[in-house]
């Protein structure tokens, strides 16, 4: 049973599981196109991290920014060996809750453009294409996405 709880991102095997995830996207995109939080970010008050585990063994990770007039989708990671297994869906459950409970209209993403498998989980979860947004405007590897909360 896949079991999704707030977790301090300082912890050694959700540190471990980051540093994998920023691996990844440093080897798909250009650094200027790279927007994911380190450790030290996520812990920010406006933030909600999130890990998704089984048993002792953390799966993944993603968190939202909770912002003055929006809410967004951050650093979503499962571990290649348990996709398929819903805990991307466990985890953006929990952040549009997170999301829906601290009144935000809208819950945005930004997004890497090849990252297939992230757009299709975010369409089946009623996420439809928008406008770059925030700090995101020159952001030539990216894709936004979008879904209302009211």
């Amino acid at each position: 049973m896949i079991i999704v709880a707030e977790t301090d991102p300082r912890e050694p095997q959700t540190v471990a599981l980051l540093q994998q995830h920023h691996a990844l996207m440093e080897s798909l995109f250009p650094a200027e196109d790279n927007f994911y939080l380190d450790v030290d970010a996520l812990t920010a008050d406006n933030i909600h991290f999130y890990t998704a585990r089984e048993g002792d063994q953390i799966l993944g990770a993603g968190a939202v920014a909770l912002m003055d007039d929006y809410a967004e989708v951050k650093s979503m990671f499962t571990l290649p060996d348990a996709r398929g297994k819903g805990v991307a869906a466990a985890l953006l459950r929990q952040i549009e809750d997170t999301a829906r409970a601290a009144k935000s209209p809208i819950l945005k993403l930004e997004t890497g453009n090849t990252l297939d498998a992230a757009h299709r989980l975010y369409a089946r979860h009623g996420f439809t294409d928008c406008a770059a947004f925030g700090p995101y405007l020159n952001a030539a590897s990216s894709i936004f996405m979008e879904k209302s909360l009211t």
